[in-house]
């Protein structure tokens, strides 16, 4: 499958506690960490849910 790259840019203070989970379980610590995971439809989901939260670019 294909990586894609998310960059964490707003922070998580003041979200539901399902953000900051979801946030948590994509790996991403603090604002501008970046990581690099497989696109699965599991993570593309994540990603959806918090998208006003991240940034996504493909590899």
């Amino acid at each position: 499958m294909a990586k894609i790259r998310i960059t964490q840019i707003k922070s998580v203070i003041d979200r539901s506690e399902r953000q900051k989970r979801t946030v948590q379980a994509l790996g991403l610590k603090k604002i501008n960490h970046t990581v690099e995971v497989e696109a699965t439809p599991a993570i593309i989901g994540m990603v959806r849910k918090v998208n006003h939260l991240v940034a996504v670019e493909s590899i």
